[in-house]
């Protein structure tokens, strides 16, 4: 009987002396119950990288409608058929909940946090302004992207049916937030070190990612003359702080196994598919320039009809059309066959570039050469050539910048260098008009003739139909060949 006595007070104490501890018999460590900013932050990160890398039809065309790659066997979406798989849908939620709400809430988190010192001060300040340059540059895709779409009320769970802001309205705003932002960056402090995947955590490099960004938005709302004192006031400001050679791009680095890999790799080696082949819009220009970045991007195909005979060449599958795999030039290993290619979200080339356009529109007083010479340079070192090829190709009448012809110059060049960047070079053609682009056989437009938006997700149409229904109305119409208001009536 004592020992059961005995028993039985041990327990009671062991019991007694635990309740304090009782609770945390139902904390999860492996699902938390909450999260660091900083977690939420890295994860926005990743996703924005994600969606803009991947060659995915079922997420991200833009590669294909660039004209860099075009597809073997099914051809739909080279065709702009991007309603078979619901592509805007996959787009728009990616954009919305995978990264701005991420955003979103890594920022109330950090802001939530009573830093002590006035370096924790500083350093909260920075990484919210940080979080907010990544929204700014996520919705600057997104409005170029479809135009009008849910901004000052979207991101509200209480609020199932936002309305859709005036795009121009929201890249203007878009403006003043990055200027704030850019000016709220304290480099003489820290902010989230690794949690940071492009920049570690740099905020300096922040700082020149704020200008580049300035300047990009800027540029793009440059044909509204209305607008004319705001571009420049914001390129001549930027333009000074921005990114001062390569070494300066905005790149998020990937690793060498799942799922932290390059979306390419995974849609070209761990598909285990050959879905794409080099297009011939770009395979036949960068052929006719003498283009030394050419076995950077792509590799050569036996051309010969004797099979005793190996003739090498660069050749492109023609645009939109089904193509055997193994007659057609492949986009590079070294691109597609590296899990750990990193994917370029700005760069010094890609702001030279706008810099040359600026300088041409007469939005800046520097020399449109300069920049433009700048940014081919730097494009060709970045894929491998010397600054002798450089030399050597800029030499050549049909790539020395010719100011009568702005346009097509620097159009075309932008364009080339932004290889692997898909909606880059796409939106480039659109503000610009140059190259020419292949028509496909089938476009899945109304009008038989090139997109120049997505469509707006059919969810929208049904779950916020008034305010689906203005929108379609006020940028002309929900339709693919619907130009934005900052795209020529031309091409």
């Amino acid at each position: 009987m004592k020992k059961v006595l005995f028993i039985l007070m041990v327990s009671l104490l062991a019991v007694s002396c635990s309740k304090q501890k009782l609770a945390e018999f139902n904390h999860d460590p492996i699902n938390p119950t909450s999260v660091p900013g900083s977690m939420l932050f890295s994860y926005a990160e990743k996703s924005l990288s994600d969606q803009v890398a991947s060659v995915n039809v079922n997420t991200n065309d833009f590669k294909l409608w660039a004209q860099y790659w075009t597809e073997t066997t099914y051809t739909d979406e080279s065709n702009y058929n991007i309603f078979t798989r619901n592509v805007p849908q996959n787009a728009w939620s990616t954009y919305y909940r995978s990264v701005l709400m991420n955003l979103k809430l890594a920022d109330s988190i950090i802001a939530q946090e009573s830093p002590v010192t006035d370096e924790d001060k500083a350093v909260q300040k920075n990484q919210r302004a940080i979080i907010d340059l990544v929204a700014v540059y996520t919705w600057d895709r997104m409005v170029t992207m479809w135009g009008n779409i849910p901004y000052s009320e979207a991101l509200n769970i209480n609020n199932s049916n936002p309305k859709y802001d005036d795009a121009l309205t929201i890249q203007k705003d878009l403006i003043t937030r990055a200027t704030a932002d850019l000016a709220a960056l304290n480099d003489s402090y820290g902010s989230f070190d690794g949690s940071d995947l492009i920049y570690a955590g740099d905020v300096s490099m922040w700082k020149k990612f704020a200008n580049g960004l300035l300047i990009k938005m800027a540029v793009q709302i440059s044909p509204v003359a209305s607008e004319s004192s705001l571009v420049a006031s914001t390129i001549n400001s930027a333009k000074v702080g921005t990114l001062a050679s390569s070494a300066d791009n905005a790149m998020f680095a990937y690793l060498e196994t799942s799922p932290n890999t390059n979306p390419l790799y995974e849609d070209f080696v761990l598909s285990g598919r050959s879905d794409f082949v080099a297009a011939n819009t770009i395979v036949d220009m960068m052929n006719s320039l003498n283009d030394p970045r050419m076995s950077a991007y792509f590799t050569q195909v036996d051309t010969s009809s004797d099979a005793n005979v190996e003739k090498w060449a660069y050749v492109g599958g023609p645009y939109g059309e089904s193509n055997a795999y193994p007659a057609y030039s492949h986009a590079a290993p070294s691109i597609v066959a590296d899990p750990t290619f990193a994917n370029p979200l700005m760069t010094y080339s890609e702001i030279q570039f706008y810099l040359a356009e600026a300088s041409a529109r007469s939005l800046i007083t520097d020399d449109a050469a300069t920049h433009y010479d700048n940014a081919v340079t730097a494009s060709i070192e970045f894929w491998g050539g010397s600054a002798a090829d450089a030399a050597t190709y800029l030499a050549q009448p049909t790539v020395a910048y010719d100011p009568a012809n702005w346009q097509e110059m620097i159009g075309t060049q932008a364009w080339i260098s932004f290889y692997v960047r898909g909606y880059v070079g796409w939106t480039e053609w659109r503000r610009l008009g140059y190259p020419a682009m292949n028509l496909p056989p089938s476009p899945a437009t109304t009008n038989g003739g090139f997109p120049y938006r997505y469509t707006y997700p059919s969810n929208e149409q049904t779950l916020n139909g008034a305010s689906y229904t203005k929108a379609a109305s006020d940028i002309g119409g929900d339709k693919l060949e619907t130009k934005l208001y900052w795209v020529p009536s031309a091409p």
